[in-house]
Order: C-alpha cells, then structure tokens, then sequence
C-alpha cells in the first residue's frame, strides 16, 4: 500500500510535466488507434466475405465479361448450390462526387447468396417484382434523403444513357461490419436495354457469384468451374470471396505499408519523449532513492516505485488516447462516409492501443528503474544540497 501512494504522489508531483507527458501520449495512442481503424477499414470487404462465396470472373481483368450461357454449366458443378450473376454498373448520381458503388444484378438469387442484406419482405417483394426497382444500403439512402418509391436517375459511364430507376426497398447490415452504401438494381433491366442499344453487350455478365454446399469445397469447385472454360474465348479465374476481396486491396498494398510505418513512428516517437521524462525524473530524485536506501528500503522497492511511475503514465495517457479514439472514429466515419462504408474501431485496435501503452511505459522506465534500483548509497547522498 505504501508503495501504490509513493507511486501516485511522485508520478504527479511535478504536475504540468505530468500533465503535458499524459497529454503526448493519449495524443499518440490515438493518432495510432485511428491509423489502425483506417487499416481496419480498408479491409472491410475481406472480413464480410463468406468462406462458401465464389467468384468467377474473366480471367485477364474484371474489366472483360463472361458469357450468360456459362451459368447453366456452373450450376452442374459439384458443391455449387447457387448461382447468381452481376455486373459493375459504375453509374453517377447526378455528379461525380456523389460516389457509391452500384451494380446490376440477377434480385432473387443474388440476395440468397447474402443474406447479411436485410430487407423488409414487402420492400425486397417489390424489389423482385419491380424491373426498373432497386435497392439501397441505409447509410446510402441517408446520405441523400432517399425514401422508398423514390426515382433515381443515373448516368451510365460503362453503359451509356439515363437509367431512371425506383428505389423499392432500403436494406440494412446482419453485421456491423456489413457495407450499407451499396446500390442494386436488375440486371435484366441492364441487358434488355443493351439487347436493344448495343446487341454486342448483351447477354454479359461481369461476374458471378457462386455459394457453396460447404466451404471445405471451395478449392475443389474453382479448379472444376475454370477447367470447364479452359482455351475458350473467355476462360474464367474462380477464387474464394475473400481473395477476389484481397485483391483490391493488394492494389492499394503501398498506401496500407505507409500508414503501417506511420502509425509505428508515432508511437517511437512518444516512447522517446516518455524515456526523456522518466529520465529527468530519476536524476532529480537520484538522492530521494539513496536515502530511501538508508532507511532499509530495497533494490526491489526502488525498482518498484519507479517502474510504477512510469506504467501510471503511460497507462494513464493510453485509457485517455482509447476513451478519445472512439467520438473521433465517429465523427471521422461521419465525414468519410461517402469513401469509408464503416469506420469503427474493432477490438483488435483497443488491444494494440494498450499494448502500446504498456510498451510506451516498459521502454520509458525500463532504463531509469535500473538506475533507480543500483544507485550507491553515498553516491547518492553526495547530492544533497
């Protein structure tokens, strides 16, 4: 007992220094728990993905399509249960920078393969009913006042034209890591118009999207599904939803490193601030530790006392930095919603913010504990006065 009040009253007996070193270091434990999040959420799509939900897709680029006729003969492939068909549709809500990811899809069998996406029986009956309806995630709709019955415009990049479109239903998350801004809408709608516009570019798919009786079958089915269309005109590449998912985000492996290293170098830096302080401190009560010596304290209690010091701020700036980290996610995933679907902070993150922490006061104490706990007795007296 006597120890924990030696520990509490020397870390905030000089109480600006205190004060400012806490400060610096719940400022860096959340820089670092933000930096974490954003990583987080760049691999959101991986960690929605289901282990029993293929991907077929042309195998040169995403860019080329697939024949409608290869759905029958995927279908006949062992452990395939369903098959549905999309397209990217790449659409523009009335400008550019009203981003959203959009695609055509086959209603009924595409939203069996997720059932993560909610909606309303009536609303996802009107979907299905509805060639010209469509769906949208909630944080979409949000986004821009959309209610169901609305008529959406957009303009196709991909495929030329107006798409005037009626928002039937409004779908919301299984799962809090389940991406709500997302829009579909009939794939047939998409191929009848092209049937009509372009006959070249009908009867297309972009992809297609395959679940699986098990997922232990999945290696076994790809290599089935591609051996089907080995040296035709479109041969496919079949792969897991979670790699088609790290794929993406392969494509932005520079930027993910960067931020990595950053969030690194924030915590160094703070770790080499906290070492400073701590060090200054144990210089100044170089004396207090070899009178503590003569009055029969030990090695041990020294090492304590100090060690402890050191933890308390550290831990003390870590459970500030994480208590902030969370309004900030939230008001950062408010700003970025239209780039970022979610921006929450995952367990993970809470983990290495204290980890962190106690790393930040290990390394800061470690080297002024030592010095704490040898000191000579009369080396240490000599510097009274």
């Amino acid at each position: 007992m006597f120890l924990l009040k030696l520990i509490v009253r020397n870390a905030f007996r000089h109480k600006l220094r205190s004060t400012l070193t806490v400060l610096g270091i719940a400022v860096a434990i959340l820089a670092f728990g933000l930096l974490r999040t954003l990583i987080g959420a760049w691999y959101l799509g991986v960690e929605a993905s289901a282990a029993n939900r293929l991907v077929t897709r042309n195998a040169i680029s995403l860019v080329f399509s697939l024949p409608l006729s290869y759905k029958d003969r995927i279908k006949q492939v062992d452990g395939v249960e369903k098959v549905s068909i999309g397209n990217w549709f790449g659409g523009i809500y009335i400008d550019r920078k009203n981003f959203f990811p959009n695609f055509a899809v086959e209603p009924e069998s595409y939203l069996e393969l997720y059932p993560e996406l909610v909606i309303p029986p009536q609303q996802k009956s009107a979907f299905v009913r509805d060639r010209r309806g469509a769906v949208a995630g909630a944080n979409l709709a949000e986004r821009f006042g959309w209610q169901v019955g609305d008529q959406i415009t957009l303009q196709g990049t991909i495929f030329p034209g107006d798409w005037d479109l009626v928002l039937r239903g409004i779908y919301r998350g299984l799962r809090p890591n389940t991406d709500q801004t997302q829009f579909f809408f009939h794939w047939d709608y998409l191929n009848e118009t092209m049937k009509k516009t372009a006959p070249r570019r009908a009867d297309q798919v972009g992809f297609y999207m395959i679940g699986l009786s098990h997922p232990d079958q999945a290696a076994e089915a790809s290599a089935a599904i591609d051996a089907l269309f080995k040296n035709s005109l479109a041969e496919t590449l079949t792969e897991t939803e979670k790699a088609f998912q790290l794929s993406f985000v392969a494509m932005s492996g520079a930027i993910i490193t960067a931020i990595r290293i950053v969030s690194i170098v924030v915590i160094v830096i703070i770790m080499v601030v906290a070492a400073n302080t701590m060090a200054m401190t144990a210089r100044e009560r170089i004396a207090e530790y070899a009178t503590l010596k003569t009055l029969g304290f030990g090695a041990h209690h020294i090492a304590g006392a100090v060690f402890g010091e050191s933890m308390l701020i550290a831990l003390s700036g870590g459970a500030l930095g994480l208590l902030l980290t969370y309004p900030a996610a939230a008001e950062i995933g408010r700003m970025l919603a239209q780039f970022i679907p979610v921006f929450r902070v995952p367990p993970e993150t809470v983990w290495l913010d204290l980890a962190a922490a106690v790393t930040v006061g290990f390394v800061a104490g470690i080297f002024t504990t030592w010095r704490g706990a040898t000191i000579n007795i009369a080396e240490g007296l000599r510097r009274i006065g």
